[in-house]
Formats: structure tokens, sequence, C-alpha cells
């Protein structure tokens, strides 16, 4: 019997313990890699937030606790247009409204006359016109959502809009969420004269790094966002999900080292004359040390495993509810399975300490004496 086979039948030597310990780590585990999943989602969709159609860079005011309190005015467009770099400038507005069954309904409201800059690819009817203040442009998903097809009616705030295009970009939110005239955005939002971002596009050969370093630098009230590392000057939601997934993984396996800990020493109890045997045997404490945090190891690796599986189907479920699907698509990185294989790992090392060196430091003529 090869030394990892022994190991193993250890562990079944006590199965309904076992399976309760791997169970009660699993958990722990499954809410790690949950919510890490979920915060790597919303900063995929954040990101895909500020880069939407297609702009090398946005805009927004900056100090604000969340992007979508951001409020900027025609004179910050107009002062953003002044740059030579900057090829294009559209102020969106955007609104979150319920409609149908989906409660976080995302609006986009920009200029007609920004649209041709503005990156959504129709793959039905047109794009609403230049004086249109009732004609609406739904992503694909919202199309299949709502059951609204071109000359449907989509109605948000208790105003009916009339579909004239359905598009398709790529992006959750857009894709299930709706691109509207901003002035009616702004008329049922009662903000008129402000948008909440400036999307931007720059000329061929621009240092983007360069140009957004010199606007921040040159106007205190703008901030802007070239990527997710930039959020945390609009938005500190996504710093609080990242603080919060830590505090989780900590306690995380801080609750299933006392789980593991409690385990292993019960079985340590348990098998004093067996380790008293092993050391007349000829063991040495090495290798009994190698036993019992193999033995943690071991069972923690189980855990990983099992918890990872049930993060994926926990996702899975509750991107089925139309309000989660509509802002996010679930991330699958590396990174965050690895965390739950730290977490499983840190388990095993915190909860076998203590047992694995009161094992060790057993003499053989007082373990083979103990009853």
């Amino acid at each position: 019997m090869t030394f990892i086979l022994f190991i193993l039948s250890n562990l079944l030597r006590q199965k309904i313990r076992t399976g309760l310990t791997v169970l009660g780590i699993s958990i722990g585990i499954t809410t790690v890699v949950a919510l890490g999943i979920f915060v790597n989602s919303a900063k995929a969709a954040t990101e895909e937030l500020i880069l939407a159609g297609g702009a090398d860079f946005t805009v927004a005011e900056a100090g604000v606790a969340d992007m979508t309190f951001s409020s900027l005015t025609t004179e910050d467009l107009a002062l953003l247009e002044t740059y030579d770099e900057i090829e294009h400038v559209s102020g969106v507005e955007l609104a979150i409204s319920k409609v149908g069954a989906n409660a976080y309904f995302f609006q986009i409201g920009i200029d007609a006359g920004d649209l041709p800059f503005f990156d959504a690819p129709l793959v039905e009817g047109r794009l609403f016109g230049a004086d249109a203040t009732d004609e609406i442009m739904i992503g694909d998903r919202a199309a299949d959502q709502l059951d609204a097809g071109i000359g449907g009616t989509v109605e948000i705030r208790d105003i009916p809009f009339t579909v004239v295009g359905i598009y398709d970009t790529g992006t959750t939110s857009l894709d299930a969420g709706a691109i509207l005239p901003l002035a009616a955005v702004q008329e049922y939002d009662s903000r008129e004269g402000l948008v909440t971002l400036a999307y931007v596009t720059v000329r061929d050969g621009t240092d983007i790094d360069a140009l957004t370093d010199r606007i921040k630098a040159e106007n205190e009230g703008l901030a802007t966002l070239a990527g997710i590392d930039d959020v945390g000057a609009v938005d500190q939601g996504i710093e609080i999900l990242d603080a919060v997934n830590l505090g989780i993984t900590i306690l995380a396996v801080f609750i299933g080292g006392i789980a593991v800990m409690n385990t292993m020493a019960m079985a340590v109890f348990e098998r004093t004359r067996e380790f008293g045997i092993l050391r007349a045997l000829g063991w040495r404490t090495r290798r009994i040390l190698q036993m019992v945090l193999g033995e943690s190891l071991l069972l923690c690796l189980f855990a990983a495993v099992f918890g990872s599986i049930l993060a994926v189907i926990l996702t899975q479920l509750i991107v089925l509810f139309p309000t989660v699907s509509a802002f996010i698509t679930p991330q699958y990185t590396l990174d965050v399975f690895l965390r739950g294989l730290a977490v499983g790992i840190g388990v095993a090392l915190l909860g076998a300490i203590y047992p694995a060196f009161r094992a060790a430091r057993l003499s053989p003529a007082q373990a083979i004496r103990y009853e």
C-alpha cells in the first residue's frame, strides 16, 4: 500500500465525520469562489460599460460615490472637444428602470448625431431619427426577454416607445437594455442639460494614457476611465466588493481551519495507540507529521474541488434570474479557482498544525499504554 492510499484509508475509517467535514469546508470554499466569480463578472461588466460603443476612454465627474451619480454639463463636453487629440465626444445619460420582469433595465440616452460614433451593430431595423422622441433601439437580449420586435412598444416610466432597431454589441448590460434619444432620457430622469458620461474617441496615433493623464491634471473635476483600474475614482462599489471578498476568504480559512482541527484532533486522540505502534516500528517524527498533514490536505483538496463545482452550479442558477442576467455574464477565470484551492490548502495547514505536532511528540511507550 502506497503512502497516499494509506492516508486515504485513514480518512475512510470515519466516513460520516470525514464527509461532514468536507461538506462544511466546501460550503466556505463555495462562498469564496462564487463571490470571486461575481466580483470578476461585475468588474468585466463595468469595464464593458466604460468602453461601450467602441470608446477609447470615458470621462465622468470626479469624486462621486457611484458612476451613475456623475453629472457632466455641456460646458464639460465642449471643454473635452478642445483637445486636438480627441476626434469625437458623445455625451450619454445612463438610467435604470423597471421594464417587464427586469427591475434593472439599463438605458443609454444619446443624441442621434452621435450614433455613427457609437458602435451598436444593428441586426434588424434602423437607428432612431434625429428628431425622434418616442423611438427606441433595444438589444437582442432585451428583445427576447420582452418579446418585442420592430414596430412593437416598450414602456419605460409609463412612457411608450416604438422599437425601430434591434442591436447586438456583445455587452451584457447594453444588449439587455436599450438606447434612446438623449432628450427623452433626460426628461424622464429630470436631468435636463446634464449627462452621466462622455464617451471619447481619439485620433489615430494618440497616446491615450498621456491624454487621459493630461485631462485629469488640467481639470480637477473630471475623472478619466480607460480601464477597470480607473473606476475607483468614480465608483467605490468595486473596491467594496474586493474588500468583502477578502474578508470572506479570511473568515472561510479561519472557520474551516477550526473544523479541520476538530476533525484531525479527534482522529489523533482515537489513534494514539496506533501512533505508538508506528513509532515502535521505526516511523520517524517527520513521517508522522507527513501522515497527519497529508490527511488534512487530502481532506481539504476534496472540499476545494467539491466547493468549486458547487460554486459554478450556484452561479449558473443565479444568472437564470433576468435581473442578474441583465447586468453580468459569469466570468470563470483561473484566478478564482486558484483562490478556492489556496483557501483549501490554508485551511488544511491551519487545522492540522496542532494535531500533527501532538501526534509526532507522542513517545512509543506512552502511546501504547494509552487507553
